[in-house]
């Protein structure tokens, strides 16, 4: 049995350059690149120098705050770079892979027979502690909290998202060993969200709390799921683990061995044949982008991540450790002359004054970066309620977070929330203010003032 969950506010942003279900080999990365900046909140300590040999699984630096939260090499080879900003901040370990990958061996784990201490200390030493993430705050999990529960969401509703269905089929070993791991560290359940009329591989594992979503996006956020499913309150913690992030933790309990390998979408409108590559976390994003209508002097911008959430980089910059999709967009750098004052058809908008989309529903748009506007102060439309389903006054918790009054912050939901729980409110938003960067600024205050 199955419980079901349906979303009705949110907004489906139906884009140019889905993803075909095919998958490639990526052209093979010589370069592997770490970035401390994806583990928010982690202050690294490196265990390597440059000219070190490492093996795949090998940590190459740890939480300076907690020693043991380990963050392994994706690839084996050699540290040829650790590149430093201001007051000496590491900001990349870079790494020139060898043509023969060395695996280290962390051996195979009885997961069956094994206590929950037993699972932590195993996930911490092999470098996988950090797949796995905590609310409130959404930093990587601490290991001396024991949370209430624990969420994934199999179920990707981000515009042009890599289909969770297609890139786990055939996982199951993978998925059900590291669902039983996981089910040790907490005395509740492990909730496991799929779409309604999917076909996941996760709604057949044994041991997890399933249940069915449907409507628009943010449906597939895991944010949205526990809101429905068991909020989080003041004291409380739950972890959150990414789908994809599962066969990871599943193939190192079975073989020993730390397989960061990730099937990436390719997506979005700029993209001459958008499909699946196979590549490794921190691979080269050269190395799948061109020959596909990109090179250095196209007019584009690629993104690590989805268009709501992702993070941007140059064509010669890397896949960051938590995303499995790399969508490119035309750069939105033009301006439209009186673009205010005359009917649009070609852009996607919750309201009807002078925007058609709502005609057309299930059109597919080639939207560009263009914020179309500029930064202003608030202004009150109501719009963020239409598109924000969880049970939280978003503006009001965006301007807690502005001027940090803590008590108001806690008061309004404040502990369940992340950054891209606020990434349809920051779409729709006419006033153009940046509302993940306000939420992630309050969380850190949070974190500094209460912990």
């Amino acid at each position: 049995m199955s419980n079901d969950i349906k979303i009705k506010k949110g907004l489906d942003i139906k884009l140019k350059g889905e993803a075909e279900k095919a998958t490639e080999n990526a052209i093979v990365s010589n370069y592997c690149t770490l970035r401390p900046e994806d583990f928010h909140g982690v202050i690294p300590k490196l265990l390597v120098k440059v000219g070190a040999k490492v093996k795949v699984g090998e940590a190459v630096f740890h939480d300076k705050s907690n020693e043991a939260v380990k963050f392994a090499s994706p690839v084996s080879g050699e540290v040829i770079e650790i590149l430093r900003g201001e007051k000496r901040r590491i900001l990349a370990i870079k790494l020139q892979a060898d043509k023969e990958q060395v695996y280290q061996d962390f051996g195979k784990f009885d997961v069956q027979s094994a206590n929950g201490e037993a699972v932590k200390a195993h996930l911490l030493a092999s470098g996988c502690w950090p797949f796995i993430k905590q609310r409130p705050y959404d930093i990587i999990a601490k290991p001396n909290r024991t949370p209430k529960a624990i969420f994934i969401s199999g179920y990707a509703s981000a515009p042009l998202a890599a289909d969770l269905d297609y890139t786990l089929k055939g996982k199951e070993a993978e998925l059900q060993a590291a669902v039983t791991a996981l089910g040790k560290l907490t005395e509740g359940k492990v909730h496991v969200s799929v779409g309604k009329n999917s076909t996941s591989p996760l709604a057949g594992l044994s041991g997890i709390t399933l249940h069915k979503v449907s409507g628009p996006h943010p449906s597939g956020n895991v944010g949205t799921q526990i809101n429905k499913i068991d909020p989080v309150n003041k004291g409380e913690v739950v972890w959150t683990v990414n789908a994809q992030d599962l066969v990871i933790i599943g193939e190192l309990l079975l073989t020993g061995t730390f397989n960061a390998e990730r099937i990436v979408a390719l997506a979005g409108s700029s993209i001459k044949k958008p499909r699946y590559f196979k590549t490794k976390i921190g691979s080269e994003i050269a190395t799948m982008v061109y020959d596909n209508g990109i090179d250095k002097d196209s007019n584009d911008r690629i993104i690590s991540g989805n268009v709501l959430t992702g993070k941007q980089v140059s064509p010669d910059g890397c896949l960051d450790y938590y995303s499995n999709i790399i969508t490119v967009i035309p750069e939105g750098d033009d301006y439209e002359f009186f673009g205010w004052n005359k009917p649009v058809f070609n852009k996607v908008s919750t309201s009807r004054a002078l925007t058609f989309s709502w005609m057309t529903p299930n059109k597919e748009y080639e939207l560009d970066t263009n914020t179309n506007g500029e930064h202003r102060a608030f202004v009150l439309t109501g719009n963020y309620e239409e598109v924000f389903p969880l049970d939280i006054y978003p503006l009001q918790i965006l301007k807690a977070c502005m001027y940090t009054d803590l008590d108001e912050m806690e008061a309004l939901g404040m502990y369940e929330v992340a950054p891209e729980d606020f990434a349809l409110t920051e779409f729709v938003c006419v006033s153009k203010q940046p509302h993940q960067a306000i939420i992630r600024k309050g969380l850190d205050v949070m974190i500094k003032e209460i912990g």
